[in-house]
This record gives C-alpha cells, sequence and structure tokens, in this order.
C-alpha cells in the first residue's frame, strides 16, 4: 500500500517537473514572467528530479545554469541513495 502511495506520488511530482520546464520554457521565449528558480529547484527536490531533468534536456532548458546542470542530478543521486537506504533497511 505504501509503495503504491509512493509510486503514485513521484509519478505525479516527475510529471508536474516535466511540465514546469516545458511553461517555463515557453515562458522564456516569450519574454513573460518565469517560474521562479526555487520552484523548479523545490519539485525537483520534492521528488520530481527526473522530470526537472528530462525537462532540462528534451527543452534545452536551463542546461547552462550550474545551478541546474549540477544541481539537479546531485538531488537525484541523494533521492536514489535515500531509497536504497530505505529499501535495505525495511527489507530486513
Amino acid at each position: 500500500m505504501l509503495y503504491s502511495i509512493l509510486t503514485v506520488f513521484l509519478l505525479i511530482m516527475n510529471a508536474v517537473g516535466l511540465l514546469v520546464m516545458l511553461i517555463d520554457k515557453g515562458k522564456a521565449r516569450r519574454n513573460a514572467w518565469r517560474i521562479p528558480e526555487a520552484t523548479l529547484m523545490g519539485i525537483a527536490a520534492l521528488g520530481g528530479s527526473i522530470g526537472v531533468l528530462a525537462g532540462m534536456y528534451l527543452f534545452r532548458h536551463k542546461t547552462k545554469h550550474s545551478k541546474f546542470y549540477l544541481g539537479v542530478p546531485a538531488i537525484l543521486v541523494v533521492q536514489v541513495a535515500l531509497a536504497v537506504f530505505v529499501a535495505s533497511r525495511i527489507g530486513k
């Protein structure tokens, strides 16, 4: 049950991450009001790192900002390490 809820949550967060990167890229092209970088990084930190990372490269958005090309993969590595740690503790 918990795994199902977590899986749905992560799927939603990654879809949101991908979507906000697409929206922000569109706003950047139109010189419109932008989504704050803190919001984009927050979505990544809350489980949407794969979606944000995919959006970076699919839409060629924020790929030259070190905060993103270093930060988002670092968040993903921490999330994977945490997931492996938790999974190993639950399995005992």
